[in-house]
């Protein structure tokens, strides 16, 4: 039971920030070239709207042919206030309602602004460690490694450096739209959808929504091994929180992972965001078969 729920509760904290569903097929190893475009439909015909100029650091807001609003009448293109700070560190324990103790904890780092296939690219990092006693049935030490789109935070190289129950796997993949882009030497190929985040670059993209003039947006998600259709739902402007880093008012979103266009239906996941400039992740949750897992801020610096 403990095990099955460790294998439960890293679902809830890895699907929003760095790429579950590797886990579930054991890390096994990957491909030189992968294509993972046919299980996800195109996006459909016509022009993409034009994004705004976003000041420096700051995301772009407007969505792009694979991420717009369903209510296309509703478009975010206002400013919402939030930039990503370099720097920035976000600190989380994992617990489930049935246990006593934090099963996990996770930190994810805007670690700097750089050059990647040559875009402004933001680096991202997460980290991901079992704790004891739970270590002993999911050893777990691993980090990602995401370098995204500076204005609309699109996948261009994901990493994943796994250490898994004694597995170990690196992997490097170039996210490549046009299939005749060769990948650059000691890398995959990740032939991948325009518009595709991958899970640390679709969290930072959510966070510069603006959910005032949009209730719903969606992408496409690679997650180092396939891509899914993700769908972000606001489903509540004002909900109160209180987690170790403090209470907060946050705006409670819905988040709906298709696979070859159905809905996953073994977690119904929701992500809490700090009403406020910062738009911090303060909670994410799992409402799963057997227990509610939890993934709580404890430090933001």
């Amino acid at each position: 039971m403990i095990k099955r729920l460790a294998w439960l509760l890293l679902a809830c904290i890895l699907l929003l920030a760095a790429g579950w569903f590797v886990y579930r097929r054991l890390a096994r190893p990957i491909p030189p070239d992968i294509n993972v475009v046919s299980n996800w439909p195109a996006p459909a015909p016509g022009p993409a709207p034009n994004p705004p100029n976003p000041p420096s650091g700051s995301l772009s807001t407007a969505p792009s042919a694979a991420a717009e609003p369903a209510n296309k009448k509703e478009t975010a293109t206002a400013e919402t206030g939030f930039t990503l700070r370099q720097g920035e560190t976000l600190q989380y324990n994992a617990n489930v309602t049935k246990l006593d103790s934090t099963i996990a904890n996770l930190k994810i780092v805007a670690l700097e602004k750089r050059n990647s296939a040559g875009k402004s690219s933001w680096h991202l990092q997460a980290f991901a460690h079992t704790e004891n006693p739970y270590r002993i049935v999911f050893e777990l030490d691993d980090r990602f490694d995401s370098y995204s789109d500076a204005g609309n935070m699109t996948s261009l190289q994901y990493e994943m450096h796994l250490s898994e129950r004694g597995q170990k796997v690196d992997s490097i993949q170039r996210m490549l739209p046009s299939p005749g882009d060769p990948a650059p030497d000691g890398m995959s190929a990740a032939r991948v959808l325009p518009g595709t985040r991958d899970p640390l670059g679709f969290l930072e993209y959510l966070r510069g929504v603006d959910w005032s003039r949009t209730t719903e947006v969606r992408s496409p998600v690679y997650d180092g091994h396939k891509l899914y259709e993700a769908r972000a739902v606001l489903v509540g402007k004002s909900t109160a929180v209180s987690v170790p880093a403090g209470s907060f008012n946050a705006m409670k979103i819905e988040i709906h992972v298709l696979d070859g266009g159905t809905e996953m239906k073994d977690a119904h996941f929701l992500l809490y965001l700090a009403n406020d400039a910062t738009r911090l992740p303060v909670l994410m949750e799992a409402v799963l078969p057997v227990a509610t897992a939890r993934v709580e801020l404890t430090q933001s610096k």
